[in-house]
Protein backbone atom coordinates (compact mmCIF):
# COMPACT_ATOMS: atom_id res chain seq x y z
CA UNK A 1 0.00 0.00 0.00
CA UNK A 2 1.27 3.45 -0.94
CA UNK A 3 1.07 6.65 1.13
CA UNK A 4 2.42 10.21 1.14
CA UNK A 5 5.19 11.45 3.40
CA UNK A 6 7.52 14.39 3.79
CA UNK A 7 10.99 13.00 3.15
CA UNK A 8 14.31 14.71 3.92
CA UNK A 9 17.26 13.52 1.83
CA UNK A 10 20.98 14.19 2.15
CA UNK A 11 22.80 14.91 -1.11
CA UNK A 12 26.33 13.79 -1.99
CA UNK A 13 27.64 17.25 -1.02
CA UNK A 14 25.85 17.04 2.38
CA UNK A 15 22.99 19.38 1.56
CA UNK A 16 19.51 18.48 2.81
CA UNK A 17 16.45 18.62 0.59
CA UNK A 18 12.87 17.93 1.62
CA UNK A 19 9.76 17.16 -0.39
CA UNK A 20 6.56 15.11 -0.53
CA UNK A 21 7.16 11.57 -1.79
CA UNK A 22 5.19 8.37 -2.21
CA UNK A 23 6.26 5.56 0.10
CA UNK A 24 5.19 1.99 0.65
CA UNK A 25 3.96 0.48 3.91
CA UNK A 26 6.80 -2.04 3.64
CA UNK A 27 9.29 0.86 3.89
CA UNK A 28 8.26 1.47 7.51
CA UNK A 29 10.39 0.15 10.38
CA UNK A 30 9.34 -2.92 12.38
CA UNK A 31 6.80 -2.61 15.19
CA UNK A 32 3.65 -4.20 16.54
CA UNK A 33 1.26 -1.32 15.78
CA UNK A 34 0.50 0.25 12.39
CA UNK A 35 -1.28 3.61 12.63
CA UNK A 36 -3.01 5.67 9.98
CA UNK A 37 -1.99 9.18 11.00
CA UNK A 38 -4.76 11.78 10.97
CA UNK A 39 -2.87 14.63 12.64
CA UNK A 40 0.69 15.54 13.58
CA UNK A 41 2.25 18.80 14.78
CA UNK A 42 5.29 20.97 14.26
CA UNK A 43 7.89 21.27 17.00
CA UNK A 44 11.30 22.94 16.93
CA UNK A 45 12.87 19.49 17.11
CA UNK A 46 11.02 18.52 13.92
CA UNK A 47 12.39 21.55 12.13
CA UNK A 48 15.94 20.63 13.19
CA UNK A 49 15.42 17.13 11.81
CA UNK A 50 14.08 18.61 8.58
CA UNK A 51 17.29 20.61 7.98
CA UNK A 52 19.64 17.73 8.67
CA UNK A 53 20.63 18.24 12.30
CA UNK A 54 22.56 15.06 13.10
CA UNK A 55 22.09 15.65 16.81
CA UNK A 56 18.39 14.95 16.26
CA UNK A 57 18.41 12.53 13.32
CA UNK A 58 21.41 10.37 12.58
CA UNK A 59 20.46 8.81 9.23
CA UNK A 60 18.78 10.11 6.10
CA UNK A 61 16.53 9.80 4.10
CA UNK A 62 14.10 10.41 6.91
CA UNK A 63 10.51 11.44 7.65
CA UNK A 64 10.29 13.79 10.67
CA UNK A 65 7.35 14.30 13.04
CA UNK A 66 7.78 13.50 16.74
CA UNK A 67 3.99 13.54 17.22
CA UNK A 68 1.19 11.49 15.67
CA UNK A 69 -2.47 10.87 16.38
CA UNK A 70 -4.55 8.45 14.38
CA UNK A 71 -6.30 5.11 14.04
CA UNK A 72 -4.82 1.65 14.51
CA UNK A 73 -4.95 -0.38 11.27
CA UNK A 74 -2.86 -3.27 12.58
CA UNK A 75 -2.81 -3.95 16.32
CA UNK A 76 -0.82 -6.18 18.60
CA UNK A 77 -3.95 -8.20 19.37
CA UNK A 78 -3.86 -7.40 23.10
CA UNK A 79 -3.42 -3.75 24.10
CA UNK A 80 -4.52 -2.21 20.80
CA UNK A 81 -7.00 -3.35 18.18
CA UNK A 82 -7.96 -2.19 14.71
CA UNK A 83 -9.99 1.01 14.95
CA UNK A 84 -8.55 2.24 18.26
CA UNK A 85 -7.78 5.97 18.34
CA UNK A 86 -4.25 6.45 19.67
CA UNK A 87 -1.42 8.95 20.09
CA UNK A 88 2.35 8.62 19.96
CA UNK A 89 4.68 11.36 21.16
CA UNK A 90 8.40 11.18 21.75
CA UNK A 91 10.55 8.07 22.03
CA UNK A 92 12.38 7.72 18.68
CA UNK A 93 9.37 8.75 16.59
CA UNK A 94 10.36 11.32 14.00
CA UNK A 95 13.92 11.53 15.22
CA UNK A 96 15.46 8.18 14.37
CA UNK A 97 12.44 6.33 13.02
CA UNK A 98 9.89 7.53 10.46
CA UNK A 99 7.48 9.98 12.08
CA UNK A 100 4.16 11.72 11.89
CA UNK A 101 4.82 13.58 8.63
CA UNK A 102 3.90 10.36 6.90
CA UNK A 103 0.31 9.18 6.48
CA UNK A 104 1.26 5.93 8.24
CA UNK A 105 3.67 5.03 11.04
CA UNK A 106 4.64 1.67 12.49
CA UNK A 107 5.88 1.68 16.09
CA UNK A 108 6.51 -0.59 19.09
CA UNK A 109 3.42 -1.20 21.19
CA UNK A 110 5.14 0.31 24.24
CA UNK A 111 5.18 3.75 22.55
CA UNK A 112 1.42 3.95 22.04
CA UNK A 113 -1.11 5.73 24.26
CA UNK A 114 -4.84 5.28 23.87
CA UNK A 115 -6.49 8.61 23.13
CA UNK A 116 -8.15 10.09 26.24
CA UNK A 117 -11.94 10.09 25.87
CA UNK A 118 -12.30 13.84 26.49
CA UNK A 119 -9.86 14.84 23.74
CA UNK A 120 -10.27 14.66 19.97
CA UNK A 121 -7.37 13.54 17.81
CA UNK A 122 -6.83 17.15 16.73
CA UNK A 123 -6.82 18.35 20.34
CA UNK A 124 -4.23 15.70 21.19
CA UNK A 125 -1.96 17.15 18.50
CA UNK A 126 -2.81 20.71 19.55
CA UNK A 127 -1.02 19.67 22.73
CA UNK A 128 1.46 17.27 21.12
CA UNK A 129 4.96 17.10 22.55
CA UNK A 130 4.79 20.82 23.38
CA UNK A 131 1.69 20.47 25.54
CA UNK A 132 2.90 17.22 27.04
CA UNK A 133 6.15 18.96 27.98
CA UNK A 134 4.25 21.86 29.55
CA UNK A 135 2.10 19.36 31.43
CA UNK A 136 5.17 17.51 32.62
CA UNK A 137 6.51 20.77 34.05
CA UNK A 138 3.35 21.22 36.13
CA UNK A 139 3.36 17.52 37.06
CA UNK A 140 6.87 17.93 38.46
CA UNK A 141 6.04 21.22 40.18
CA UNK A 142 3.31 19.45 42.10
CA UNK A 143 5.74 16.73 43.15
CA UNK A 144 7.95 19.34 44.88
CA UNK A 145 5.05 21.34 46.35
CA UNK A 146 5.13 24.33 44.01
CA UNK A 147 1.52 25.42 44.45
CA UNK A 148 -0.32 28.60 43.36
CA UNK A 149 -0.12 30.11 46.84
CA UNK A 150 3.70 30.17 46.61
CA UNK A 151 3.76 33.12 44.21
CA UNK A 152 4.53 34.01 40.62
CA UNK A 153 5.52 31.47 37.97
CA UNK A 154 7.77 32.72 35.17
CA UNK A 155 7.40 31.22 31.68
CA UNK A 156 10.18 32.09 29.23
CA UNK A 157 9.77 31.87 25.46
CA UNK A 158 6.07 32.32 26.15
CA UNK A 159 4.82 32.60 22.57
CA UNK A 160 6.45 29.34 21.49
CA UNK A 161 4.70 25.98 21.50
CA UNK A 162 5.75 24.85 24.98
CA UNK A 163 5.65 28.38 26.35
CA UNK A 164 2.12 29.32 25.31
CA UNK A 165 0.70 25.99 26.43
CA UNK A 166 2.52 26.32 29.77
CA UNK A 167 0.94 29.76 30.22
CA UNK A 168 -2.52 28.33 29.45
CA UNK A 169 -2.19 25.15 31.55
CA UNK A 170 -0.66 26.85 34.57
CA UNK A 171 -3.22 29.66 34.46
CA UNK A 172 -6.06 27.13 34.19
CA UNK A 173 -4.62 25.47 37.32
CA UNK A 174 -4.72 28.70 39.33
CA UNK A 175 -1.10 29.88 39.06
CA UNK A 176 -0.11 33.54 38.73
CA UNK A 177 1.81 33.41 35.45
CA UNK A 178 4.30 36.01 34.24
CA UNK A 179 5.02 35.50 30.54
CA UNK A 180 8.42 36.63 29.19
CA UNK A 181 8.75 37.10 25.45
CA UNK A 182 10.62 39.05 22.81
CA UNK A 183 7.31 39.58 20.99
CA UNK A 184 5.46 42.20 23.00
CA UNK A 185 3.09 42.64 20.06
CA UNK A 186 1.64 39.29 21.25
CA UNK A 187 0.79 40.64 24.71
CA UNK A 188 -2.94 40.34 24.04
CA UNK A 189 -2.52 36.73 22.90
CA UNK A 190 -0.70 35.80 26.11
CA UNK A 191 -3.21 37.62 28.28
CA UNK A 192 -6.02 35.69 26.57
CA UNK A 193 -4.22 32.51 27.57
CA UNK A 194 -4.26 33.65 31.19
CA UNK A 195 -0.95 35.46 31.79
CA UNK A 196 -1.34 37.96 34.63
CA UNK A 197 1.64 39.94 33.38
CA UNK A 198 3.60 40.03 30.11
CA UNK A 199 7.17 41.34 30.16
CA UNK A 200 9.97 41.66 27.64
CA UNK A 201 12.46 38.85 27.90
CA UNK A 202 15.30 41.33 28.50
CA UNK A 203 13.66 42.33 31.80
CA UNK A 204 14.64 38.97 33.28
CA UNK A 205 18.12 38.88 31.74
CA UNK A 206 20.86 39.62 34.29
CA UNK A 207 24.28 40.52 32.94
CA UNK A 208 25.95 41.09 36.30
CA UNK A 209 28.22 38.58 37.95
CA UNK A 210 26.14 38.55 41.13
CA UNK A 211 25.52 34.98 42.24
CA UNK A 212 21.98 35.79 43.44
CA UNK A 213 19.30 38.35 42.66
CA UNK A 214 16.31 39.56 44.64
CA UNK A 215 14.06 36.54 44.87
CA UNK A 216 10.82 36.70 42.88
CA UNK A 217 9.81 33.44 41.21
CA UNK A 218 8.13 30.56 43.04
CA UNK A 219 8.73 28.51 39.92
CA UNK A 220 10.01 28.85 36.38
CA UNK A 221 9.22 27.04 33.14
CA UNK A 222 12.27 27.76 30.99
CA UNK A 223 12.06 26.93 27.29
CA UNK A 224 15.04 29.07 26.27
CA UNK A 225 18.18 28.10 28.18
CA UNK A 226 21.46 29.98 28.30
CA UNK A 227 21.66 33.24 30.23
CA UNK A 228 17.88 33.39 30.55
CA UNK A 229 17.94 30.17 32.54
CA UNK A 230 20.92 31.32 34.61
CA UNK A 231 19.16 34.62 35.38
CA UNK A 232 15.94 32.87 36.35
CA UNK A 233 17.79 30.59 38.75
CA UNK A 234 19.32 33.60 40.50
CA UNK A 235 15.88 35.14 41.06
CA UNK A 236 14.02 32.01 42.20
CA UNK A 237 12.62 32.05 45.72
CA UNK A 238 13.67 29.89 48.63
CA UNK A 239 12.54 26.30 47.97
CA UNK A 240 11.39 27.25 44.49
CA UNK A 241 11.87 25.15 41.37
CA UNK A 242 12.97 25.71 37.78
CA UNK A 243 11.76 23.29 35.12
CA UNK A 244 14.14 23.34 32.15
CA UNK A 245 12.90 22.04 28.81
CA UNK A 246 14.49 24.05 26.02
CA UNK A 247 17.68 25.45 24.52
CA UNK A 248 16.63 27.91 21.83
CA UNK A 249 19.06 30.54 23.17
CA UNK A 250 21.85 28.18 24.21
CA UNK A 251 22.52 24.70 25.53
CA UNK A 252 25.13 26.07 27.94
CA UNK A 253 24.44 27.02 31.56
CA UNK A 254 26.89 29.27 33.38
CA UNK A 255 25.89 29.71 37.01
CA UNK A 256 27.01 29.07 40.58
CA UNK A 257 25.84 26.67 43.25
CA UNK A 258 24.42 29.51 45.38
CA UNK A 259 20.77 29.23 44.28
CA UNK A 260 20.90 25.56 45.21
CA UNK A 261 22.77 25.65 48.52
CA UNK A 262 21.52 28.99 49.91
CA UNK A 263 17.91 28.95 48.70
CA UNK A 264 17.34 25.26 48.11
CA UNK A 265 16.26 25.86 44.54
CA UNK A 266 15.44 22.71 42.60
CA UNK A 267 16.44 22.32 38.94
CA UNK A 268 13.94 19.98 37.28
CA UNK A 269 15.05 18.41 34.02
CA UNK A 270 12.10 17.71 31.71
CA UNK A 271 12.68 14.79 29.34
CA UNK A 272 9.49 14.35 27.36
CA UNK A 273 10.75 11.80 24.84
CA UNK A 274 11.46 9.07 27.38
CA UNK A 275 8.99 9.94 30.13
CA UNK A 276 7.95 6.66 31.81
CA UNK A 277 4.58 5.35 30.65
CA UNK A 278 3.07 5.45 34.15
CA UNK A 279 3.71 9.21 34.39
CA UNK A 280 2.87 9.71 30.71
CA UNK A 281 -0.64 8.31 31.19
CA UNK A 282 -1.25 10.44 34.27
CA UNK A 283 -0.17 13.61 32.45
CA UNK A 284 -2.45 12.88 29.48
CA UNK A 285 -5.33 12.27 31.89
CA UNK A 286 -4.70 15.69 33.43
CA UNK A 287 -4.46 17.35 30.00
CA UNK A 288 -7.83 15.83 29.12
CA UNK A 289 -9.33 16.69 32.50
CA UNK A 290 -8.55 19.27 35.16
CA UNK A 291 -5.77 20.93 33.11
CA UNK A 292 -7.70 20.99 29.84
CA UNK A 293 -7.51 24.29 28.00
CA UNK A 294 -10.94 25.82 27.37
CA UNK A 295 -10.23 26.58 23.72
CA UNK A 296 -7.37 25.96 21.30
CA UNK A 297 -8.70 28.49 18.79
CA UNK A 298 -6.23 31.22 19.77
CA UNK A 299 -3.27 28.83 19.92
CA UNK A 300 -3.53 26.53 16.91
CA UNK A 301 -3.06 27.03 13.17
CA UNK A 302 -3.76 24.09 10.88
CA UNK A 303 -1.78 23.22 7.77
CA UNK A 304 -1.54 20.36 5.29
CA UNK A 305 1.53 18.27 4.56
CA UNK A 306 2.05 20.32 1.40
CA UNK A 307 2.02 23.58 3.42
CA UNK A 308 4.40 22.32 6.07
CA UNK A 309 7.61 23.29 4.28
CA UNK A 310 6.97 27.02 4.75
CA UNK A 311 6.07 26.53 8.42
CA UNK A 312 9.36 24.73 9.04
CA UNK A 313 11.25 27.77 7.75
CA UNK A 314 9.17 30.09 9.93
CA UNK A 315 9.67 28.16 13.17
CA UNK A 316 13.44 28.10 12.59
CA UNK A 317 13.34 31.90 12.27
CA UNK A 318 11.34 32.25 15.49
CA UNK A 319 8.30 33.53 13.62
CA UNK A 320 5.73 30.95 14.68
CA UNK A 321 3.39 31.97 17.48
CA UNK A 322 1.51 29.16 19.17
CA UNK A 323 1.09 25.73 17.63
CA UNK A 324 1.02 24.32 14.09
CA UNK A 325 -1.14 21.21 13.66
CA UNK A 326 -0.59 19.15 10.51
CA UNK A 327 -3.71 17.51 9.05
CA UNK A 328 -3.27 14.61 6.67
CA UNK A 329 -5.65 14.72 3.71
CA UNK A 330 -6.42 11.00 3.69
Amino acid sequence: MKFKALVVRETSDHQFLRGIEEKDIHDLPPGEVLIQVKYSSLNYKDALSAIGNKGVTKKYPHTPGVDAAGIVTEGDGQKFRIGDEVIVTGYELGSNTDGGYGEYIRVPVDWVVKKPNKLSLKECMSYGTAGFTAGQCLFNFEKVDIVPENGEILVTGATGGVGCLAVAILSKSGYNVVAATGKLDQKGFLEQLGAKQVIHRDEILDKSKDPLLKSRWAGVVDTVGGNYLASALKATKHRGAVAVCGLVASHELNTTVFPFILRGVKLLGIDSAWCPMESRLKIWDHLAGDWKINSFDEIVQECTLEQLDDQIDLILKGKVCGRIVVKHQL
